[in-house]
């Protein structure tokens, strides 16, 4: 695996320049820390890991590593779709063949008061995506913009795909997780 950049979630600068008061600091998450979240992944099965969660000025933004091992072409493709969070992934290690889809067939929603959504989500369904709207491989290194309301998944895993996600929460329904 590439070294790990840091990442820096700088807060919310209007735009005089001027920070709001409330949200005048950066959290740093070192690259150690997100190898070694990414190392703790159980290798066989999909892990989500929240790292941090932090207020802006804009709502929550969170940063993560999920990991999804191998899955064979030709299968359902299991998808999500979040309500109102959008996500940036920056893919650790892996590659894969990332589908979207503006609908999802079989949708059921994710419990509201549960894990994924009090912790990773926020309010999301999950299902499959049968009308293919677009597919792109993706690998170590690419960053990927998935906005809120997409239907995302994987048509095939071709190697186990690691991802530091960050996710941005405008509704501040995500609980909050110091680093």
């Amino acid at each position: 695996m590439k070294k790990i950049v840091p990442i820096v979630l700088c807060m919310y600068v209007n735009s005089a320049g001027i920070a709001d008061e409330h949200f005048k600091v950066a959290t740093v998450i070192s690259d150690q820390t997100l190898a070694e979240t990414a190392a703790a992944a159980p290798a066989d099965r999909v892990s989500d890991q929240p790292v941090v969660h932090v207020e802006s000025a804009e709502g929550r933004l969170g940063v993560g590593i999920v990991h999804r091992p191998a899955i064979p072409p030709g299968g359902p493709i299991q998808a999500i779709q979040h309500h109102h969070q959008s996500e940036v992934y920056r893919v650790m290690a892996g590659a894969g063949i990332l589908v979207t889809s503006s609908t999802m067939a079989e949708s059921v929603p994710i419990d509201a008061d549960g894990y994924v959504v009090r912790n990773l989500t926020g309010p999301s369904d999950t299902g499959l995506i049968e009308e293919i709207e677009n597919s792109q491989p993706i690998e170590e290194g690419d960053i990927v913009i998935i906005p809120a309301g997409v239907a995302h998944g994987f048509s095939e895993i071709s190697s186990p795909i690691t991802y530091m996600v960050v996710r941005v929460d405008p509704e501040r329904l995500v609980e909050l997780k110091s680093p």
